[in-house]
């Protein structure tokens, strides 16, 4: 079995998602109107429902959609149809599915600087009114938890509706809709168990995003098309049952992150930490000068260590990523990066594997460097 340190990427699926699933596979339309049918919303509303207790929201605010990129899509998308002002606040370090969206939008953007710890600090461009502001919850490369309560206090004094991008969150951090605010919250079931192919949207009743996709009126008419009734089942019963374990699982998960910090810092020469705290519980992301993120990932699966690279190749070009980039990390340091997410199926062998191995393969990745 290999030893696999991608979990932000993916979780593996729960056991309790595959038998939801499985259990509500064979669902017809939900919005039909005979007895399977209605079964089949029944299912549906039971999913619902208890989404939206398990993340503080009325049942009516939780939109079923394809992922949590659609999620992020249809909220900013359709938050800033709603607005005129022509501007939106963002911040330099979402994901792409903020990012590219929000850059397709024709709007003045004004970004949230970010520091070298991989927080954003200062809010002052969030006192402008704009159609919608949105931060990510927690950073999908770095880990770090991002001040959402306060960017959302923030815009709120001007009515600036904030869209809130927690699929790197749900499952790892409680969340409360309507404590925290925001109009929309986007997350995604593979991250914390579920199926593949199911994320939702929670939405407040107003401001509501405009539609942004057309040809049917389910899901407020906000998301339309038939729902995944056996998606929903699945994304609903591993939301559950991280939401349950949460607590547990996080001690578990840090203490294991801090081994795996501590010990490579003390057996590697010239580690750069780039993770910190405040951060998700999992997340490791270090870079090692005069490797490459390529080499290093290539060594790693030769031995049975699944990781993910801290920068990215576009167009053949390899790169630092733009998280790395606004965070101010050189590209001597940033090329040779590499990001380790721990889960609930990481054990202490994975850890001592990775101890035991990463010095030598830096070692020799610096020498072909």
């Amino acid at each position: 079995m290999p030893h696999y340190f991608d979990n932000a990427a993916t979780q593996p699926m729960r056991q309790c998602a595959i038998d939801a699933w499985v259990a509500a596979a064979g669902a017809v339309n939900p919005g039909a109107q005979y007895g399977s049918g209605r079964k089949a919303r029944s299912v549906l509303d039971d999913a619902r429902e208890k989404v939206a207790d398990l993340l503080g929201a009325e049942p009516v605010e939780v939109i079923f959609t394809a992922s949590g990129t659609e999620a992020d899509n249809i909220a900013i998308q359709g938050l800033y149809a709603a607005g005129s002002t022509g501007r939106v606040v963002s911040t330099p370090i979402e994901h792409p599915a903020v990012r590219e969206t929000v850059g397709k939008l024709g709007a003045t953007v004004d970004l949230l600087p970010v520091g070298r710890d991989g927080h954003i600090g200062d809010l002052s461009a969030l006192d402008t009114p704009a159609d919608v502001a949105t931060c990510m919850w927690a950073n999908n490369e770095t880990g770090a938890v991002q001040p959402v309560a306060d960017v959302v206090e923030r815009a709120a004094a001007v009515d600036t509706p904030v869209h809130v991008d927690a699929v790197q969150a749900a499952g790892k951090v409680p969340i409360d809709f309507h404590g925290l605010g925001a109009a929309t919250l986007a997350a995604s079931a593979h991250k914390f168990g579920g199926p593949r192919g199911i994320g939702l949207l929670v939405a407040k009743r107003t401001p509501a995003p405009r539609p942004v996709l057309f040809g049917g009126g389910q899901e407020r008419g906000i998301r339309p098309g038939t729902v995944d009734v056996a998606g929903a089942a699945g994304l609903a019963a591993a939301l559950e049952e991280s939401v349950q374990e949460m607590d547990a699982e996080n001690a578990r998960v840090a203490r294991l992150r801090d081994q795996l910090q501590e010990g490579l810092t003390r057996s590697i020469d010239d580690v750069v930490v780039n993770s910190v705290e405040p951060r998700l519980a999992g997340h490791l992301h270090l870079s090692f000068p005069g490797t490459d993120g390529d080499s290093l990932l290539l060594l790693l699966d030769q031995l049975g260590i699944e990781a993910s690279a801290g920068s990215a190749c576009h167009a053949g070009v390899h790169r630092m990523s733009e998280v790395l980039e606004a965070m101010g990390v050189s590209e001597h340091e940033g090329l040779g990066s590499l990001r380790f997410t721990l889960g609930r199926t990481t054990t202490q062998e994975d850890v001592d594997v990775v101890l035991r191995e990463l010095p030598a393969v830096v070692e020799k990745a610096r020498q072909v460097f």
